[in-house]
């Protein structure tokens, strides 16, 4: 199973969502902008709300689809603070571009003793940010976290209108980090964890055919990434005499990073407001609170321990997101979807950092499924993700040093997606 993970976690590289929390893995919750909770209906249930298997028809139903992924340069306008010269330098520069191909898969099974299995593989996180130039790389020439999730759950039907479900998620994920201030310091990390499990539990409430209230909620999971670290530091950062700037002390160190994974608590209602229009509303808390701090530890190199291990504080706060989605089914073939979202940040101003440049974010969607056969499906997606400008003054007194301005800070997704009943 770790090998799957692994593979998958390969194609996981990308953060579109508030800071690298990935909500969007289907085809339809990609064309509703994630408003796809109490009316999920098909084998992505089985992620988003397998309480709802319960109230599926009683068949199988796979759903395989891949994503890609473009996330543009970044623009940075402004100026960094140098701890070398003591004081700021100019820093307008523009990141590298991402392109990713994500896979997806979900099952749901039949009937089974009162009770409906599913499955998924998901990638529900996941971050990838470079820069080339300086000051930017002294912070983040590299920050890569990969995460891959298999997600099985079982739900049972208390009554024809209640219905309830819990799963286990196992995760795996790598990373990398490379930062670089010559003459300074460079940092290579590289590390991934063991399987780090969690829970997730839900809840269905199907007043009537037409509406239905749905809640569930996602577990924190602490990764903590474990593996070796390569570089250099300047004899300068322990003598401060200028001369010493040339002189460079290599090292190499086994070397950790703790990430969280937050918990997540979403309520959502979806209703039929006729016989071909489904309306539904989400709402989305994500307990972002719990990161604290930004800890990287260097285990027998006190040198390196005293100079790049110094926790670095991060005091995230708790977001809200809201979404709608509205699916219509146009003919027996076709089906449409629309979405519309607007996620919080929560990322402190005073936290802002080139590794994740996040900011609050609209986010707008469509799709279409076509009915090939009455068994089979395919499904095609796109999804816009626009965030606002940042703007950091330098009376916000940001711990990375920076006074500027972040735009074109974009995301683009496709998806195209096979659905199958058996």
């Amino acid at each position: 199973m770790k090998k799957v993970l692994a593979i998958t976690a390969a194609a996981s590289v990308l953060s579109f969502g508030a800071a690298y929390k990935l909500p969007e893995q289907s085809a339809r919750s990609v064309a509703l902008s994630g408003a796809y909770v109490a009316g999920a209906d098909h084998a992505d249930a089985a992620y988003f709300n397998p309480a709802n298997m319960s109230f599926m028809p009683n068949d199988s139903f796979f759903e395989f689809s891949l994503t890609g992924i473009y996330l543009p340069k970044i623009t940075f306008t402004g100026q960094v603070y140098s701890p070398q010269t003591k004081q700021f330098e100019p820093a307008n520069a523009r990141s590298k571009k991402e392109g990713f191909l994500v896979p997806h898969l979900h099952w749901v099974g039949k009937e089974y003793k009162g009770l409906r299995f599913g499955l998924s593989i998901v990638t529900p996180g996941g971050l990838s940010k470079r820069w080339t130039t300086q000051p930017q790389i002294w912070s983040a020439e590299e920050f890569t976290l990969r995460i891959a999730e298999i997600n099985p759950s079982v739900s049972y039907k208390i009554t024809d209108k209640v219905a309830i479900a819990a799963g286990v998620r196992a995760l795996y994920s790598d990373g990398k980090v490379r930062v670089h201030f010559p003459h300074l310091y460079k940092e290579d990390l590289d590390g991934d964890t063991d399987f780090k499990w969690g829970y997730n539990l839900a809840l269905a409430y199907r007043i009537d055919p037409t509406f239905t209230l749905a809640a569930t909620y996602r577990s924190k999971i602490s990764l903590q990434e474990v593996g070796s670290a390569k570089g250099y530091l300047g004899k300068y950062l322990l003598s401060k005499n200028p001369q010493d700037l040339t002189t460079l002390i290599p090292y190499f160190t086994k070397a950790n990073v703790a990430v969280p994974l937050p918990a997540t608590l979403t309520l959502a209602a979806a209703l039929w407001m006729s016989e071909n229009t489904r309306v539904e509303f989400t709402y989305e808390r994500t307990y972002w609170s719990k990161y604290k701090n930004l800890d990287f530890n260097f285990y027998d190199n006190q040198f390196a321990e005293a100079v790049l291990g110094q926790p670095k504080a991060k005091n995230w706060k708790d977001t809200n997101t809201f979404r709608v989605g509205i699916t219509h089914k146009n003919s027996p073939k076709l089906t449409t979807m629309y979405g519309l979202a607007y996620d919080e940040t929560p990322v402190p101003t005073n936290r802002v950092g080139f590794e994740l440049p996040d900011a609050d974010a609209i986010i707008l969607s469509l799709g279409a499924l076509y009915n090939y056969t009455q068994n089979l499906s395919f499904g095609i997606s796109y999804l816009y993700d626009y965030k606002v400008e940042r703007s950091i003054s330098p009376l916000d007194r940001n711990n990375n040093g920076i006074a500027g301005k972040f735009s074109d800070v974009r995301a683009h997704l496709l998806n195209l997606s096979l659905c199958y009943r058996y």
